[in-house]
Formats: structure tokens, C-alpha cells, sequence
């Protein structure tokens, strides 16, 4: 990935220690390796749904640990507690029915002073244009339940931990590729993926906070 993910540039902002203990909570998509890249130090667990991956085996061999878990079970005692550093819940909640309880029930996971990175389809992306691999929030049949920032924040400080930013994830970066991005793409699959319009429309809110 050329461009430094919005979330760990987000994280370095409010921790300067690289060795970080990171539990990513939907571990799909490449995202040990991409974490990797950019945190070469951190010791990474992944967490994710049975036969839902999306991650190749260099994927699986940069994890540290991975766990197979249904969140909507609410059981998170293969977890320890007070072990994390940060915790990641990218596109995560907004496709389970009970997020808001999982949000909680991962909360006691963090360390104090840990961090925990929220990102989610904002309340607006109900009005974009469908487009393939998403960007109505319509577009995904798996999506359960919109969340606002408003409704996550209250979540995480009802259960002590201080809001230390939130709003729209956007790059600015990825706007200004988004043209090399489109002819690309149209090259190589023969349409333009959802996700490269995200920037451009703000689909991703998010909420960082610490414990």
C-alpha cells in the first residue's frame, strides 16, 4: 500500500511507541500485512468470522495470533483482558445486529491509556451513488445497522474512555489519485471499485478514543 493508512496515521498522533500490542477485530482484507508494513514492530491479533477472510497466506503468516470469533455471541474470554495497546474495529459494526454491545464487551481488552479506532459508514452514505463493492450503504447486503458518530462516542465514554477525535475519514491523498485510480481500474476490472470514491464523498466516519 503506498499511502499510510488514515487509522495508523491517526494512532501516531496520540502514541509514539511503534512496538504496539494491536488486536484488529475483523482482520480481513489484507490487513496484517498492510499493518505490518507501515508497523513493522507491532504484535499483531487478528480476529474475524469463521471462512470470512479475504487474506491470502502471507496475510496469515504476518499475524501473530489469530482468532476465529463470532462477535455476536458476546463470549470474549479468548481474548485477555488489559492486554492491548489499540484495538481496531474497521467496517466491523455496521454489520452486526448487536455492534453497540460488542463495541463494550471489547472495551475491557484495552490497557489503560490503550486506544480504540472506530470506523463505519457514515448516516449520509444512505444518499451516494451505488456503485460496486459499495458506496451506498445499500450496496452491501450484509450491512445490519447504520451508527452515528454521535451514537459510538456516547457508547465509548458511557464506559469511561475519553473521545480524543472523530468525524469524517478522508485522505486527501486518495482524492487527489483518484483519477489515476479510476483509468486503472476501468483498465484492469473493467469498472471502478466503490472504495476509490470514498474520500471524495466522506463514507467513512470514525471515532478514536483512549481508555
Amino acid at each position: 500500500m503506498l499511502v499510510k493508512p488514515f487509522k495508523i496515521q491517526l494512532a501516531q498522533k496520540y502514541i509514539a511507541n511503534d512496538a504496539l500490542k494491536i488486536l484488529d477485530v475483523g482482520a480481513g482484507s489484507h490487513s496484517a500485512s498492510i499493518t505490518k508494513q507501515w508497523l513493522p514492530a507491532c504484535n499483531y491479533t487478528g480476529i474475524d468470522i469463521p471462512g470470512s477472510y479475504n487474506n491470502d497466506a502471507s496475510d496469515f503468516k504476518a499475524m501473530d495470533k489469530f482468532i476465529e470469533m463470532d462477535l455476536t455471541k458476546l463470549d470474549f474470554t479468548a481474548i485477555p483482558d488489559n492486554n492491548y495497546d489499540m484495538i481496531v474495529m474497521s467496517h466491523v459494526i455496521e454489520h452486526l445486529h448487536n455492534g453497540d454491545k460488542v463495541i463494550a464487551g471489547l472495551l475491557p481488552k484495552l490497557k489503560k491509556n490503550g486506544i480504540i479506532y472506530l470506523e463505519f459508514p457514515s448516516e449520509r452514505s444512505v444518499n451516494f451513488p451505488s456503485k460496486k463493492e459499495t458506496l451506498n450503504f445499500y450496496d452491501d447486503p450484509t450491512h445490519c445497522r447504520l451508527f452515528s458518530v454521535k451514537e459510538v462516542s456516547g457508547i465509548l465514554t458511557q464506559n469511561k474512555l475519553s473521545i480524543l477525535s472523530e468525524g469524517t475519514r478522508r485522505q486527501w491523498i486518495n482524492i487527489l489519485l483518484m483519477p489515476f485510480k479510476i483509468v486503472f481500474q476501468t483498465l484492469t476490472k473493467g469498472y471502478v471499485r466503490g472504495g476509490v470514491y470514498w474520500d471524495y464523498y466522506g463514507f467513512a466516519d470514525y471515532v478514536l478514543a483512549k481508555k
